[in-house]
């Protein structure tokens, strides 16, 4: 069963354990933002080859973040491209999600389940990979050229306990329980 699935039916499953009274009260997924930070890189051939890669992963392209000031010691000028951030919502939002849970995320080495402890008080949940080869559409080119990315996952669930629960039904692989 996919996401968006999984989604509709959190009603019906996590009703009777949180007390909702109504399908509205169900946490839903709102958005889910990818970033990437590219510190002080200047070759204009890498900085495109990671945009290119984070457009074949998210199907979209992705907003250039600027820094906002010069900063010497690490040789920024003010207006320099340090990342890139996608907001993904809608169809592309849970076409993303299928694939993170059940290709990516499974995909990455030595992955025995993703931690508890990365859920904010607001029910917004952080991921960080170290590699985006995980992903298959990346998967066939040059491995010299590995860069880490953050997701995270916003819902509007009112607090951890119930993000966790509704992550947990809409398949995010998590741990049992962290030690």
């Amino acid at each position: 069963m996919k996401v968006k699935e999984k989604q509709i039916k959190s009603f019906e499953v996590l009703g009777k354990e949180f007390g909702y009274k109504n399908k509205m009260q169900a946490p839903k997924v709102e958005k889910v933002v990818v970033s990437i930070g590219i510190g002080s890189l200047k070759d204009k051939k890498k900085i495109e080859l990671i945009s290119d890669r984070l457009q074949k992963i998210t199907g979209q392209k992705p907003a250039t973040r600027e820094s906002k000031n010069s900063i010497a010691a690490f040789k920024v000028r003010e207006g320099d491209p340090v990342g890139f951030q996608i907001t993904l919502r809608g169809k592309r939002m849970y076409d993303f999600l299928d694939r993170l849970f059940n290709i990516a995320l499974p995909r990455s080495r030595d992955f025995r389940g993703l931690s508890r402890k990365s859920v904010d008080e607001m029910g917004n949940y952080s991921i960080g990979l170290k590699e985006h080869v995980i992903f298959p559409e990346t998967s066939d080119e040059d491995i010299k050229d590995v860069f880490g990315l953050g997701i995270t996952i916003v819902t509007t669930a009112d607090s951890k306990e119930e993000a966790l629960a509704f992550l947990t039904h809409i398949g995010l692989p998590l741990k049992k329980e962290d030690k």
